[in-house]
């Protein structure tokens, strides 16, 4: 049975609002299930209302003083709900957390059926040896993993930018990176930022191997959409149902789990292998809904944080480069501090940090290089080191290989026990493990079976062998960037002929259909510096009934302002793409009166769009035909 999501209690926009400070007690009047809402200024969460130990309902605590934690009926436990953290008795549970939907101001409070759907079809552990799983780190989020004679990629951005021109590879992949893509059985593609689903990397792939069967997960907005215009030819793209095993071979399978924050665009996956399991959290927030299979053999997940354009986008207000400066420090502190918690939590045995090795390399963002300032993976893994001392952490380099049967062996027991016959034994020695003999202390003894000769070989190991790195002088970090070669394809845009005519503003963003929003934006094509481009467009969009004044309405109302370089912007609504090459790739400068995010209108513009771009084709058609009537009818006027 496929995974879905479950709305189990939904409140309005005014319900919303009436929520008060700290802990709200809700119920589902149709089904009876109680709820709790925790409020703060950083927004709100939400759980069931029953204790984990044996199922008591929840009540306000009064020995609690700062209206942050509930008392269970049954026997007095307390869960503190602005963490989700039992606080009595300490270290004992935490609550599972409901993710949060927001509609149009009201929200809905989802869980995912079945919760844990890896525990479907239970596989038993067998070992692995030497060589058998190994996983390669390739660049970001591209991961090549080979099990046995099969071998599968996750994320395969090999070249070119992200997200329009914004981000760009920072570790240089090994040299045969593509050869050892176009060879793979199986390709998982997490979702469709470009840092994930890369078109240039595709079109290569395309090119070489369209049947290359590729795996996405089923969301509301397919991560494939965009294919067709594309122009990219890919023949073998499989969408997967949430929750589900699909089997690769007898000993190998995989799961796509959606994500709980942003279920219609992001997934994450479990691959398993002979019962061990490898989770890949991607970008998730909350990979599925935050219940996660404890115990797994690797774990991987981002770290970096600055993959979004606030605050490092905005200007004025509170907008100073030192409040930048704070806020970046705390971020990233907190999202270090939440990664090593959750690794301490699930207690994996092999961590690694990835998906977050990009950097803002072209010359005009020289700014954001040098301020969008990202976690270290290596202090990450530092911090779990002391957190969870039992699981081992790998900070990956372009090339560098991890064995997974040899990394998941207990330190005092780290020797490899092999049955070869007499004729093989020399190469045996040497090779078996691929590493030199220097590392190596092994010996062997002769053993007759059915009358012929074996000898098992005791092969002992340190803990380093777990990891083999690149070869000493391997350019790890990439040093040039193709920027003309895409910054032009950008560009190409501005002298569309749909841009001759200003009424494709009133065109596009019928197209876009977003609308009944009391914001009025000023939208602003800007040059490399984001300052006004002289003959460039700027206009006022009023969302309430999407019209487009020359002045902003004198009703009360927000207002956004919106500058944007011109190739991107041009590129974006000419092939009908979402806004996140703007804002995820800082191609805008953004102001706000006041100083609220609107998740209506970038929601909107960021995953809803309509899928099918707009017909500029008819627009020009239409266009011409009124000019050319237009024009007839100036001519009788001559007469």
């Amino acid at each position: 049975m496929a995974q879905c999501p479950k709305t189990i209690l939904s409140l309005t926009a005014e319900e919303v609002l009436a929520l008060k400070k700290g802990i709200n007690f809700k119920k589902n009047q149709e089904e009876g299930k109680c709820y709790i809402i925790y409020k703060d200024d950083r927004g709100l969460r939400a759980c069931r209302n029953q204790c984990k130990h044996q199922g008591g309902l929840f009540i306000k605590d009064i020995e609690d003083m700062d209206g942050q934690t509930v008392r269970c009926t049954k026997h007095y436990w307390k869960l503190n709900v602005s963490t989700m953290r039992y606080v009595n008795p300490p270290d004992s549970f935490e609550q599972d957390e409901l993710d949060i939907i927001w509609v149009d101001g009201g929200i809905e409070l989802v869980e995912l059926n079945p919760p844990d759907p890896w525990l479907s079809d239970p596989k038993m552990t067998e070992e692995l040896l030497p060589g058998e799983v190994t996983i390669t780190y390739m660049t970001h989020a591209c991961m090549e993993l080979k099990f046995g004679g099969k071998t599968m990629f996750f994320d395969p951005w090999l070249i070119g930018p992200a997200f329009a021109r914004g981000w760009w590879l920072l570790h240089k992949p090994p040299e045969d990176a593509f050869e050892r893509l176009c060879r793979a059985d199986a390709i998982y593609i997490s979702h469709m930022h470009s840092d994930h689903l890369s078109y240039p990397t595709l079109k290569m792939l395309a090119a070489h191997q369209p049947d290359v069967p590729i795996y996405v997960g089923d969301t509301s907005r397919p991560v494939f959409w965009y294919l067709d215009k594309s122009g990219v030819q890919l023949t073998n793209i499989n969408v997967v149902p949430f929750g589900v095993w699909r089997n690769i071979d007898e000993h190998l399978r995989f799961m796509i789990m959606m994500d709980g924050v942003h279920p219609e665009m992001d997934t994450c996956i479990i691959v398993q292998y002979k019962g061990h399991m490898i989770l890949n959290t991607v970008d998730c927030t909350r990979p599925n809904g935050g219940r996660l299979p404890e115990n797994v053999a690797l774990m991987m997940s981002d770290f970096a944080g600055g993959a979004s354009g606030f605050p490092m986008s905005f200007t004025g207000g509170r907008y100073t480069e030192s409040w930048k400066a704070e806020f970046i420090r705390n971020e990233r502190k907190k999202l270090l501090n939440y990664k090593a918690q959750l690794v301490k939590s699930l207690q994996p045995k092999i961590y690694c940090p990835f998906a977050g090795y990009f950097v803002e390399a072209h010359p005009s963002d020289r700014y954001l290089k040098e301020t969008n300032m990202k976690n270290n993976p290596e202090e990450l893994n530092s911090l779990i080191n002391k957190l969870s001392p039992s699981t081992l952490t790998w900070t990956p380099k372009p090339g560098a290989v991890l064995d997974l049967g040899l990394a998941q062996k207990n330190p005092s027991d780290r020797c490899v026990f092999s049955l070869c016959s007499e004729v093989d034994i020399m190469t045996y020695h040497v090779t078996s493990l691929g590493i030199t003999s220097h590392q190596q202390s092994s010996h062997f003894a002769f053993v007759s079976y059915q009358q012929t000769l074996f000898a098992v070989v005791f092969c002992h190991y340190d803990s380093s062998m777990a990891i083999t790195d690149p070869p000493p002088g391997t350019q790890l970090y990439m040093d040039t960037w193709d920027f003309d070669l895409y910054v032009n394809n950008l560009n190409a845009a501005n002298t569309e002929d749909i841009f001759k005519h200003d009424s494709w503003i009133q065109f596009y963003y019928s197209w876009a259909g977003f609308l009944d929003y009391n914001l009025v934006a000023r939208v602003i094509e800007t040059d490399e510096e984001f300052q006004p481009l002289p003959g460039g467009y700027d206009y006022l969009v009023d969302f309430l009934d999407l019209s487009f004044p020359k002045q902003r309405p004198e009703r009360e109302h927000a207002y956004l302002e919106v500058r944007n370089r011109v190739g991107v912007i041009r590129h974006v609504v000419r092939n009908g793409l979402l806004w996140d090459d703007l804002y995820i790739g800082f191609q805008n400068r953004i102001s706000r009166e006041p100083d609220i995010y609107h998740h209506r209108f970038w929601n909107h513009f960021q995953t809803q769009l309509p899928t099918v771009g707009p017909d500029w084709d008819s627009f020009l058609q239409k266009v011409k035909m009124e000019e050319s009537e237009e024009a007839g009818v100036n001519n009788c006027k001559l007469f």
